[in-house]
């Protein structure tokens, strides 16, 4: 029997690692790319040493720089493209994609001056019906996910039959896939827990400690939670894999890319040095101006935001930034968590 065709838009190390789990589901994937050099990698040698250099890709998977050859005929269609770049790439593809094909998005950010998430950005470029987008998000780094390490994720859409589309394409016996309606709880937590990633690398950039690291990461969820639900989230979707499941892998782990550049942020570098260095998108840096603007048009407190915001784009120090934090007004912690997730104390 014929394998079933996917387009992954495009090979960054997110994307090549989910085209690994669809082809494991039994898809022919086509990865489409920019870099003529990429693909011809990716097609002779089944490697993309750019951003995931040990791992050796299933034969199932080629690259291509045509769109129009990439997508065509695709039954499901996974843009995991920066969200800077998420529009275009949409757009591009938008011509080629057939009205019964599942679109899927792994993309954590908003988009840069309309502050929209990206199933709101896919819905304009692609028409057609926008509950049938579905996001995956959840706590898992490329670099396990291609060694099928056990990863479990969650995949969100309006319509729950094109959430159980998505489940099937990428459930193998390594990758776990549950289903969740809250569009909006999923893609806000995505987002913005990369924000609380880059404190937390900040935080032990500067030497402190695993005390330092839980309280950011708890008043961090918070932060996450307010804005989504002023977003219209449903509050269990932070308790859930989106929300503190992504929120500690990204905050603890060495494959962050937001924890490195905190981190490397602490060592006094300059932020153009350090977005230099990483050689790769580092959506936190965006998504912390997003998060700034989205907070004074909410209505919402969020002062982990708001310092790392002065730290990125003001130039203020991290170490007072931290200073900044542990200084606010004294608050009953009942009182501040009934607040954050919309309870009556």
């Amino acid at each position: 029997m014929k394998n079933k065709k996917a387009a992954v838009l495009v090979a960054g190390s997110w994307g090549t690692a989910l085209a690994a789990v669809l082809a494991d589901n039994e898809y022919d994937v086509t990865l489409w790319t920019r870099s003529g050099h990429q693909a011809d990698e990716i097609n002779r040698e089944h490697r993309n040493h750019k951003f995931l250099a040990d791992a050796v890709l299933p034969d199932t998977i080629a690259a291509s720089t045509n769109m129009e050859e990439a997508v065509t005929g695709a039954e499901l269609v996974l843009f995991a493209a920066p969200s800077s770049a998420m529009r275009d790439v949409a757009r591009q593809a938008a011509p080629y994609i057939g009205e019964s094909a599942l679109c899927v998005h792994a993309t954590k950010g908003f988009e840069s001056g309309s502050l929209k998430r990206m199933t709101t950005v896919l819905s304009e470029e692609l028409g057609g019906d926008p509950g049938r987008l579905v996001v995956l998000s959840g706590p898992s780094h490329a670099e396990e996910v291609v060694r099928r390490q056990p990863t479990t994720i969650v995949v969100a859409s309006a319509s729950q039959e094109a959430a159980e589309q998505a489940q099937d394409a990428f459930i193998t016996p390594h990758f776990r896939v549950y289903t969740n309606p809250d569009v909006v709880g999923v893609e806000v937590a995505g987002a913005i827990k990369n924000i609380i990633a880059l404190g937390a690398g900040l935080s032990d950039g500067l030497g402190f400690g695993d005390n330092a690291k839980a309280a950011l990461l708890t008043r961090g969820l918070a932060e996450i939670s307010r804005l989504g639900m002023a977003m219209g989230a449903n509050p269990l979707t932070f308790a859930g894999l989106a929300g503190v499941g992504d929120l500690v892998v990204t905050c603890t782990s060495k494959h962050s890319r937001n924890w490195r550049a905190g981190s490397m942020l602490a060592e006094g570098l300059a932020l153009e040095v350090v977005l230099e260095r990483m050689g790769m998108v580092v959506e936190g840096v965006r998504t912390t101006q997003a998060a700034h603007e989205l907070s004074a048009q909410f209505g919402v407190v969020m002062p982990i935001t708001e310092q790392l915001y002065n730290v990125l784009f003001q130039s203020q120090s991290p170490r007072s930034a931290v200073e900044n934090l542990m200084g606010r007004g004294r608050t009953h912690e009942m009182e501040e968590v009934a607040a954050d997730w919309g309870l009556h104390h």
